[in-house]
């Protein structure tokens, strides 16, 4: 059994394909959209397989972002050394994106950095 895919909710649809598409190195299938409902997703495919669909809908957004609720919290990214979680995490930087963390070693041992993307996703770079 795998995981197939995980879904997200987002405001800005283009915005957020672009963002992984471009830090990311994600792949954009065909967007989708329901007429009657308003519904648009993308799926992104990554390296390995991993697979995002990106998500919105009218009148579907929240602020709530408190990073202890129940729930997923953040996704994960993993570069390959810590020389790409640097300048990952400094290209990002230089094009606004807030940096939560990092770059830095943590209690067990991961060397990684976390940035807010678009809709304050919370993004953990790693090794």
């Amino acid at each position: 059994m795998k995981l197939e895919h995980v879904a997200v909710y987002v405001s800005d649809l283009e915005k957020t394909r672009e963002f992984f598409e471009t830090f990311f190195e994600g792949e954009s299938g065909d967007r989708y959209h329901n007429q009657h409902t308003g519904f648009m997703s993308y799926f992104l495919n990554f390296q390995d397989g991993a697979r995002l669909e990106i998500m919105t809908k009218p009148d579907r957004y929240t602020e709530d972002r408190d990073e202890n609720r129940l729930g997923f919290v953040h996704l994960a990214f993993s570069v390959g050394s810590k020389a790409k979680v640097d300048e990952l995490t400094l290209k990002l930087k230089e094009a606004g994106f807030e940096t939560v963390s990092g770059p830095r070693t943590t209690g067990d041992g991961y060397y990684e950095s976390c940035i807010l993307g678009p809709d304050n996703i919370l993004i953990e770079i790693t090794v």
